[in-house]
C-alpha cells in the first residue's frame, strides 16, 4: 500500500488529527509534496521531551524555529527568531532582541490573534525551568535533554525587557550556552495557544498538536503509519515550494530500499551500509553524504557487580576489534573511535592513550579481576538504524564473538528503538549499545549529556556513572573565556574516560542520505536536523 493511499484512508481512521474532506482530484502526491522514509513512531512532537528520535531530529525543524541556528560549517550560532544579540562583560546575561512580523500557523485546531512576541520565548522555557509552571508537568513533565544540561541550575531568570526583547539571566558563565538555544530542543511555542488549552483543560495537547512558526505544520498523525505535514503560508522566510511532506512511519510490508526503489518514497535518510551499491546503480537517485558529529558507543551498566571493577570495563574494551567492525558494518564508510567526541572537534585529544584491540590483555585482566572464563553478560541492541551505526545487530554479533574468544559470554536482546527517555527499560542489561548525534558543535554537548553526574540524575547516563573529577572539569571548561584553556580542560576530561572507561568508542559514521532526482534543495547537517523550507521539484 503506498504512502498517499494510506493518507486517504487515514482520513476515516480513528487516529486522525483533522476532519477530512473528500479527496481531491490530483492523487499524485508527487506532484504537490514528497514522501520521506522512515521507522520512528513519535510518542510526543514536542523535542523538548525527547532525548532524539525523529521528533528532534527532522520534524522539529519542519513545525518549530528556534532563537538561533548552528552555522553547519564553522558551528557557530547564526540568527533565526532572535535577529541579534548581546552579552553582559560578566557572561552573566543573554539579551536576545527577536524579530517582528514572525506568525505562528494556523491549523483546524487553533488559529492564532497575534504575532510572536517575547512572551512565547519566556513561556517556552518557563515551562522547563518552573515547577509552578501550568506546562511544567504536562505530558510527563520530563525535559531530559535539558536535564541533562543542569538546564535549571544554570538559568536564574528570564525576563521580558520589552515586547520584542528577553533577557537571560544565568548563574555562572557557560560558553556553551548560545550553542545549547540553537539546538533542535530548543523550540518556541506559542503562549497564546497554551492559554487557550489552559482554559480548555488540555494540557497535554501542546505537545500532541503543536503549533510553531516553522515552514510546515501537522496536519495528520497516525501512529506506525505516516505523518502528513502541511505547508505554512504566512512562513516568515517565504512559503515553502512544497504543498505538504507525508512521513512514511510504517514497519509493515516492504522495506525501506525497496519502497525507495518502487518510489513510494522520494527521501530515505541513513540508509544501511549494505545498501549503498544498489543506490549507487541507479540513474534515479541522488547519494549524499556528511561527515556527521557522531559516535556508536557500547555503555558499560556501572551499576552491575561486575563493571564496577575498572579491570572489567578495560578488558572488554580490549577485546574488541574496532577494525573489523569498519570493515564489516560500515563498508569502509566509518572511522575508528579512540574517543567519545569525534576527530573533527575542536576539543578532540589527537594525543590520547586510549586502549586498542589487544586480547591478551584482555585475558590478563580479566583474569586478575576474577574472572577467568566464567563472566556473563547481558547486552541490550536497538535495531534501528541510525546514522553512527548503519547495522546494530550486526555490531553486537561481532563485538560478542569478539568477547567470547576472551571468555566472556554475551547473550544479546533486541529491541526496535531505544530512548534515554524512560520509555527503555536498559537498567536490567549489563552493556548497552547506542550513539549519540551531536546537537551543536561544543564539546560539552558530547561530554555533558552522556557523563555527567546530571545526566545520571536525569537517566540519559545510561553507563550509570558519576566521577565529580570529571564534573568539575567539564565546569571549568564552560566558565574559562580562554580557548586554550578549555581545551587543556576537555582533554583532562578525555583522559578521565580513556582511564575509567565507563563507555566504549566504538566509530564515528558518516551520514548518507539518498533521494529521487527530481527533488532539489535538500539540506544535510552534521548534527541530524534538516529543514524542507526550501526543497522543490524539478519534474
Amino acid at each position: 500500500m503506498s504512502a498517499y493511499t494510506r493518507v486517504l484512508l487515514a482520513c476515516f481512521g480513528l487516529f486522525s488529527l483533522i476532519g477530512c474532506s473528500e479527496p481531491q482530484l490530483d492523487s499524485n502526491i508527487r506532484s504537490r509534496g514528497f514522501v520521506y522514509c522512515g521507522q520512528d513512531t513519535p510518542t510526543t512532537f514536542n523535542p523538548q521531551l525527547t532525548d532524539g528520535g525523529l521528533t528532534a531530529d527532522t520534524l522539529a525543524a519542519q513545525i518549530f524555529d528556534r532563537l538561533l541556528l548552528l552555522d553547519p560549517i564553522s558551528h557557530q550560532p547564526l540568527p533565526s527568531l532572535a535577529r541579534s544579540w548581546s552579552v553582559s562583560a560578566d557572561g552573566l546575561e543573554y539579551t536576545f532582541n527577536l524579530r517582528k512580523g514572525i506568525e505562528f500557523q494556523t491549523t483546524d485546531w487553533f488559529k492564532p490573534t497575534r504575532q510572536l512576541n517575547a512572551q512565547d520565548v519566556v513561556f517556552s522555557f518557563k515551562r522547563i525551568l518552573e515547577p509552578s509552571h501550568p506546562f511544567n508537568k504536562a505530558s510527563g513533565g520530563r525535559y531530559p535533554w535539558f536535564e541533562s544540561q543542569g538546564f535549571k541550575s544554570l538559568i536564574e531568570d528570564i525576563q521580558i525587557v520589552d515586547s520584542h526583547t528577553v533577557k537571560f539571566v544565568l548563574s555562572r558563565p557557560d560558553n556553551a550556552f548560545l550553542s545549547n538555544l540553537a539546538t533542535t530542543y530548543a523550540v518556541i511555542h506559542s503562549q497564546e495557544y497554551g492559554q487557550s488549552l489552559l482554559k480548555a483543560g488540555k494540557l497535554n495537547q501542546l505537545d500532541m498538536k503543536p503549533i510553531g512558526t516553522g515552514p510546515f505544520s501537522l496536519a495528520q498523525y497516525v501512529p506506525n503509519d505516516l505523518i502528513r505535514l502541511n505547508r505554512h503560508w504566512g512562513y516568515w522566510q517565504g512559503a515553502a515550494p512544497m504543498e505538504q511532506v507525508v512521513f512514511d512511519i510504517s514497519s509493515r510490508g516492504t522495506g525501506t530500499l525497496a519502497k525507495l526503489l518502487s518510489k513510494e518514497c522520494d527521501v530515505l535518510s541513513s540508509p544501511v551500509a549494505s545498501q549503498l551499491p544498489v543506490i549507487s546503480d541507479s540513474e534515479d537517485f541522488e547519494l549524499i553524504a556528511q561527515t556527521g558529529m557522531n559516535v556508536a558507543f557500547l555503555a558499560l551498566n556501572n551499576n552491575k557487580p561486575a563493571l564496577k571493577d575498572p579491570r572489567v570495563r578495560k578488558a572488554i574494551n580490549l577485546s574488541i576489534n574496532r577494525e573489523n567492525l569498519l570493515n564489516s558494518v560500515y563498508y569502509g564508510t566509518g572511522t575508528k573511535a579512540k574517543s567519545i567526541l569525534p576527530p573533527m572537534s575542536w576539543a578532540y585529544n589527537h594525543n590520547s592513550k586510549a586502549l586498542d584491540y589487544d586480547p591478551s590483555q584482555a585475558l590478563a585482566l580479566l583474569k586478575e579481576a576474577g574472572y577467568d572464563k566464567n563472566l556473563h553478560l547481558s547486552m541490550w541492541v536497538p535495531l534501528e538504524p541510525r546514522p553512527y551505526n548503519p547495522s546494530p545487530r550486526k555490531t553486537a554479533e561481532l563485538i560478542q564473538a569478539d568477547l567470547r574468544a576472551v571468555g566472556v559470554d554475551v547473550t544479546i536482546s533486541t529491541h526496535e528503538t531505544f530512548s534515554r527517555l524512560g520509555r527503555t527499560d536498559t537498567s536490567g542489561s549489563d552493556l548497552i549499545l547506542t550513539g549519540w548525534i551531536a546537537d551543536n558543535g561544543d564539546p560539552d554537548n558530547f561530554l555533558r549529556p552522556l557523563l555527567s553526574c546530571s545526566a545520571k540524575s536525569a537517566g540519559l547516563n545510561i553507563a550509570n556513572w558519576c566521577d565529580l573529577s570529571f564534573d568539575n572539569l567539564l565546569e571549568l571548561a564552560s566558565r574559562t573565556t580562554k580557548l586554550e584553556q578549555r581545551v587543556s580542560y576537555y582533554h583532562l576530561a578525555q583522559d578521565i574516560l580513556d582511564d575509567q572507561v565507563p563507555v566504549i568508542p566504538l566509530a564515528h559514521g558518516v551520514h548518507f542520505q539518498v533521494h529521487h532526482q527530481s527533488l532539489g534543495g535538500l539540506q544535510m547537517s552534521p548534527f541530524g536536523t534538516r529543514s524542507f523550507s526550501s526543497v522543490y521539484r524539478s519534474e
